[in-house]
């Protein structure tokens, strides 16, 4: 059993080990710029070298796919007006990361090649990419971020260092959470002023709590596995839970591991509590528990993959005029990949949001006894968790064939609901 966890670990997550022994790395740079190793030039310098290093390791020559983004960015910002950044970095990242996310689903559909490992985990660290330079270029058009060019070559150069090192610093290369820039620039310039109390004393718990989360994975894919199901032709929509759930647990191991690197580095950390005790929660993609115990559709949305739904508002649905909600899932889609599977999945989740707030607003009213607002939150979380799993078997199935094969199981109707309550509401 041990070592079929560390096969799975290791071999099915390559992801999940590179950024295991990026903790260390990490915990040095941590090191040295508390102690005053490291002038505010040379923080900078080390977070982005480290992220080309990273890079190339982990990728080999499809790093170059995240160099070309990291060199454009860098141009535009130093020349383009402020007023014009976002459209041209917006466009241009979505185009360049659209083009490679067409060539993989041309390798695996028409040649019927696999991707390479290193070209997943680029197109995955390109995503993220996009993420950062859009929120900056946002905050460059909102007056967020100011940019400051003026005197020698040297001077500017280190005006540009802030930029170059918040697009490839190494703790979020791989695996995020998105880091706000101007926060990201607070913590790297203060880190030797206020320093943050050593990570060494939260990451044994989170990195606990990521191995629990593997155990519980192994756990339900044997049970997936075992001769319960064996017998059925199709599969139950008691299976198709669990393997939804297998799937969620693969992001939240992701989403913990990704809070370790950071909090290595000396990101994260909020302050302290009332007792005293430190807190790093302040980056963080999303907590299984909470999600997972959310009672509708809406707050599971807002909650899951939580500094990639904010960046969605404020990217998508803050700036469209006309159906914010399905505008932001459709551009969800496109930024996954426009795979078949993603598409419906996106779509569907967006009907879903729409029909539960409908529902919402239309029962909360008579929900006037206590007996039946509990009643009303159990059915809604029995409701929200097969939808959410639908969501997520299509998306992640992608295929159309697959997608074809999944809507003739008996779980595929219960997305329909959604479509009878905004009729019928």
């Amino acid at each position: 059993m041990r070592m079929d966890l560390l096969w799975m670990i290791f071999n099915q997550n390559p992801q999940l080990a590179y950024q295991l022994f990026t903790i260390p790395l990490a915990f040095l740079f941590y090191s040295l710029a508390t102690q005053g190793y490291l002038t505010l030039f040379n923080r900078h310098i080390c977070l982005a070298l480290g992220g080309f290093i990273v890079a190339i390791l982990t990728m080999g020559p499809y790093s170059t796919l995240l160099f070309i983004t990291f060199i454009t960015f860098v141009l535009l910002v130093r020349f383009m007006e402020p007023v014009h950044i976002h459209y041209w970095i917006f466009g241009l990242q979505m185009c360049w990361q659209t083009l490679w996310h067409f060539y993989m689903q041309y390798q695996h559909y028409w040649l019927q090649e696999p991707p390479d490992s290193r070209f997943v985990l680029a197109m995955s660290a390109l995503m993220l990419l996009s993420q950062r330079v859009t929120s900056v270029s946002m905050d460059l058009q909102e007056g967020k971020v100011i940019r400051n060019f003026r005197g020698s070559f040297q001077s500017q150069v280190v005006c540009l260092a802030p930029f170059m090192s918040y697009t490839l610093y190494f703790p979020a290369l791989i695996g995020g959470p998105l880091c706000p820039f101007n926060t990201y620039v607070n913590f790297v310039e203060q880190i030797s002023v206020n320093r943050p109390p050593s990570p060494l004393t939260i990451l044994p718990w989170k990195m606990l709590q990521v191995l629990l989360l593997l155990v519980l994975k192994f756990l339900l894919t044997g049970v997936l596995q075992s001769s319960i199901f064996s017998l059925s032709s199709s599969p139950s929509i008691l299976w198709i839970w669990i393997f939804s759930l297998v799937l969620r647990l693969t992001y939240y191991v992701h989403w913990k591991i990704s809070e370790c690197v950071n909090n290595a580095a000396g990101l994260g950390f909020s302050g302290y509590s009332t007792t005293g005790g430190a807190l790093w929660n302040g980056l963080s993609d999303g907590d299984a528990f909470e999600i997972e115990t959310s009672s509708n559709i809406s707050a599971f949305a807002r909650l899951w993959n939580r500094t990639t739904a904010a960046w969605l508002r404020r990217l998508v649905f803050h700036r469209s005029s006309k159906m914010p909600v399905l505008m932001t899932f459709c551009f969800s889609a496109l930024w996954h990949g426009l795979y078949p599977g993603q598409v419906a999945g996106f779509l569907g989740w967006a009907v879903a949001v729409l029909g539960d707030h409908k529902l919402h607003k239309h029962l909360s009213p008579r929900l006037t006894t206590a007996w039946r607002k509990g009643l009303f939150t159990c059915l809604s979380w029995l409701y929200t968790q097969v939808v959410i799993a639908c969501v997520v078997v299509t998306t992640e199935l992608q295929s159309l064939e697959a997608l074809m094969l999944f809507c003739t199981t008996h779980i595929a109707l219960f997305p329909l609901a959604s479509i009878l309550i905004l009729f019928i509401l």
